[in-house]
């Protein structure tokens, strides 16, 4: 793309071009001398075109499907993440691998434990923006166990709420996920997805973060108001520090994604179009 703020550009095209064109550019430098017209502002980027999604703990992408046919119709290309929930460092490969076949910039956006994904993946070159739903965003050197037990959840509080496996993955009790996870959803519909979890490795919990993307790029976030797995506190707390524009939508689950799919795919679409600019 040509630099329309190009000095040489600007004097080699038009220094050729006679009398009719001086009297052009001293009008034009008459409105700026006043103030009046900005000679060299930058055009305004496009906006982005390409999303990327991150599903957390216990689920997988499907779960996007709602937020994904919002943008869809509004022309963005959306791909999903698939991580395989085994560990930080898989899950973040996993990223890389959808982040690499992008062809421009792209928004990564995370939910839950996706936020600590994105945060450590949007490192990425393709990555011009971060997106938080309802997610955690750790620093570096930071694990999302080591600051949810600083401000708990109500989750949390639950003896007996999150379940481990003798080989070291976990998931949340089916009846438990309803209340927690999803009351802002149909109960049948919570109910399905308590029973096809994707039990997650215990350690991606634990596991410190080797990069922080929301440190050197735009990030904006979503606050669940009525979240049970993430203290809301610990959500605030957490885009305040990255200085992201949050947005919070009050009495929603941490299901946010699902059950207010045209909220959270406003704020996406916000952060592609303004992430460049």
């Amino acid at each position: 793309m040509r630099n329309r703020c190009d000095p040489n550009e600007s004097i080699t095209t038009l220094g050729t071009r006679g009398p009719a064109i001086r009297i052009a550019l001293g009008a034009i430098a008459m409105l700026v001398l006043s103030g009046s017209f900005t000679a060299c502002a930058p055009a305004f980027a496009a906006p982005v075109s390409n999303v990327v999604l991150v599903h957390g703990a216990w689920v997988d992408g499907s779960g996007w499907k709602p937020v994904y046919d919002i943008l869809t119709n509004d022309g963005y290309t959306v791909t999903l993440v698939q991580e395989p929930l085994t560990s930080l460092q898989d899950d973040v490969a996993a990223t890389t691998r959808i982040l690499d076949l992008q062809t421009g910039p792209s928004i990564l956006v995370g939910h839950s434990y996706g936020g600590s994904i994105i945060t450590e993946a949007g490192i990425h070159p393709n990555v011009v923006g971060l997106v938080y739903v309802a997610a955690h965003a750790p620093d570096v050197g930071e694990s999302e166990g080591a600051l949810g037990k600083t401000m708990p959840s109500a989750t949390q509080a639950q003896q007996g709420a999150i379940r481990n496996t003798p080989d070291g993955f976990t998931f949340l009790n089916p009846a438990d996920f309803y209340p927690d996870f999803a009351a802002d959803l149909p109960r049948d519909q919570a109910d399905f997805q308590s029973r096809a979890q994707v039990l997650t490795a215990a350690a991606v919990f634990t596991t410190p973060l080797s990069a922080a993307a929301w440190r050197s790029k735009p990030s904006w976030a979503i606050v669940a108001g009525a979240d049970r797995i993430i203290n809301p506190d610990l959500e605030r707390w957490y885009y305040a520090r990255a200085q992201s524009q949050t947005v919070e939508l009050a009495g929603a689950s941490h299901a946010v994604y699902e059950s207010r799919p045209k909220e959270v795919a406003a704020v996406i679409e916000s952060a592609a179009q303004h992430a460049l600019h």
